[in-house]
């Protein structure tokens, strides 16, 4: 898949690998925790895997089946964080393009007849966060601003319903 930066369509190149969108800081965030979980980790469980078969018998040994657990999780999740690391597609505005909204674009939006304002950066899913004011580009909200400009109306179906917004700025 790859994606066109003067549209910001994707389109399928019949490749089977997926490429992840993210920012400079969600790459750098990515590849923090999987050097955390490849040194510290890694150790630390084989460390309570070493000391739960000092234990004896496996059969009736709850940390053991607990740190086998914890060390499948950590495995599967090096392998994870590998895949999107080697597909990650960096994601930084084009300057052209500053007045739409984009893919790392910081948006300020207001639900019509409301007074509060919401502003958040539309980023790729894996490093969507509500908390952190990151939202997908594949969410109802993201998808309905990729594209729009200041002083743009979109309408966002939601399960509760039809919402319109204002675009009140794009940086």
């Amino acid at each position: 898949m790859t994606i066109d930066p003067t549209t910001t369509t994707f389109q399928d190149t019949g490749d089977d690998t997926e490429q992840v969108l993210v920012t400079k800081e969600g790459l750098k965030k990515l590849q923090d925790e999987l050097i955390e979980l490849k040194g510290p980790r890694r150790k630390q469980v084989a460390e309570r895997l070493k000391e739960a078969i000092s234990y004896g018998d496996l059969s009736e040994n709850s940390e053991y089946e607990e740190a086998k657990n914890e060390q499948a999780f950590i495995e599967g999740r090096i392998l994870e964080l590998e895949q999107k690391i080697k597909n990650a597609k960096i994601i930084a505005g084009n300057d052209t393009a500053k007045k739409t909204v984009q893919l790392g674009s910081e948006v300020t939006i207001q639900e019509k007849g409301s007074k509060e304002k919401e502003s958040f950066t539309i980023v790729g899913s894996t490093e969507a966060d509500p908390f952190e004011k990151k939202i997908s580009n594949e969410s109802p909200v993201g998808k309905a601003l990729i594209g729009t400009e200041k002083g743009d109306i979109i309408k966002v179906k939601a399960p509760n319903g039809e919402t319109e917004y204002e675009v009140l700025n794009v940086q």
